[in-house]
């Protein structure tokens, strides 16, 4: 599952009550005293422009206060639709294209928000979390679980052991590579994390996301709870080639990991329990730091992939999965990735792609906003795909299936 690249920009606007006591703040901090010693002629010019400033205001609120009621309707309607979709679907129902919501999100159009206003602050119950990096997940993972991640000599080591898992999973050389040239841009390393290009100094993740297929820290949590015990086997079956050293190194990794597994189920299998994990809890935030490794690496950024493989079959189509259908399923999770992949292809030019995500991950998501409809969306995801698989980083994974 994602939070769907996959976890803000929505105005929430004050009640009524609210929204006439910050109205009359705004009309009484617009109107500035006047001193005593004033001209008399001057007096009247102060509270005129006052009075210009809140009418500015009230304007600006009231704009988007029927904006914000515009927006929360139709994104209720998305996630009534859905709903209805899914019942179809448990009942071998078939979908039509006015199961869809088939007009766009408003857009804002009133007046831009007056100079110097400054909007009421949201009293959220939680603080907002500062977005942890790499070195974060390090240091949880060596406090919590004593655990460095044996990290590759070279990023050809890395490439060789994923496309080893990947093709033994199953999955397709060309599947691999278009979904890493997509995530990464074609370059990508196996610790890049979203946000930091390369070496670049003082750039700031922008979500949690690393490594070929980009999994964010939820992920991480979620495969180990669900798949803990298929990678402590596989992780035990390597152990066998090994020497004496090697294979006791490799025991002690196996007996972390267990520690790690042990940790994802002390809270039912569910996303949004392993998010709270990932995000709030330092053992959660160390759990992250496996993605690094030469071993567990491969067998978790494989499994997400495989997992979508597994939905689509499970749900009937038994066909391969061409790359950009997987990503879809990577890049909206498995339910709606699958929703996208189903649709017959008359309709993908007239559903938007707002159906198939949540308003605030979709107010993130560029491409999902930029393309507009099912059908754009899925070209401009393979034309990315085909242009970064160009790329130097791209066609070295290639070389390694």
């Amino acid at each position: 599952m994602r939070a769907t690249h996959a976890d803000s920009a929505a105005m929430i606007l004050p009640s009524t009550q609210q929204f006439g006591w910050l109205l009359a703040v705004a009309l009484c901090v617009a109107a500035p005293s006047l001193a005593q010693d004033a001209p008399e002629k001057e007096r009247p010019a102060a509270p005129a422009a006052g009075h210009h400033r809140g009418g500015a205001v009230e304007a600006y609120l009231r704009a988007r206060r029927a904006y914000e009621n515009e927006a929360s309707a139709y994104w209720q309607s998305v996630v009534d639709k859905r709903r209805a979709r899914n019942a179809k679907r448990r009942n071998n129902e078939a979908v039509v294209l006015d199961d869809y919501v088939l007009t766009q999100p408003p857009l804002y159009t009133g007046p831009p928000q007056p100079p110097g206003y400054i909007p009421p602050r949201r009293d959220p119950t939680e603080p907002a979390l500062p977005i942890p990096g790499i070195a974060d997940f390090l240091k949880a993972a060596a406090e919590q679980y004593s655990f460095t991640p044996d990290r590759p000599k070279t990023e050809a080591e890395f490439k060789q052991a994923y496309a080893k898992v990947a093709t033994a999973a199953g999955l397709t050389k060309e599947q691999a590579v278009r979904i890493y040239a997509f995530e990464t841009g074609g370059n990508g390393t196996y610790d890049g994390q979203a946000g930091i290009v390369g070496s670049r100094k003082g750039g700031r993740p922008i979500s949690p996301a690393m490594g070929y297929n980009q999994l964010l820290s939820t992920n991480t949590v979620s495969l180990l709870a669900e798949h803990g015990d298929k990678f402590v086997t596989a992780l035990e079956k390597s152990a066998e080639s090994l020497g004496e050293t090697g294979r006791k190194a490799m025991e002690r990794k196996v007996a972390t990991l267990k520690k790690m597994i042990a940790f994802t189920r002390t809270v039912p299998n569910a996303w949004t329990e392993h998010d709270k994990l990932a995000k709030t809890t330092p053992g959660g935030m160390g759990i992250h730091a496996a993605v690094l490794d030469r071993d567990i690496g491969p067998l978790l950024q494989t499994q997400k992939l495989l997992d979508s493989v597994l939905f689509a079959r499970m749900k009937g189509t038994m066909r391969p999965l061409t790359a950009a259908e997987l990503e879809l399923m990577n890049f909206t999770g498995d339910g709606n990735g699958y929703d996208l992949i189903t649709m017959p292809q008359e309709m993908r030019d007239k559903v938007p792609t707002s159906n198939f995500f949540q308003r605030s991950g979709y107010e993130r998501n560029p491409i999902a906003r930029r393309t507009g409809t099912v059908a754009a969306l899925v070209n401009a995801i393979e034309s990315k795909m085909d242009n970064a698989s160009q790329a130097q980083g791209a066609k070295e994974l290639a070389e390694a299936f």
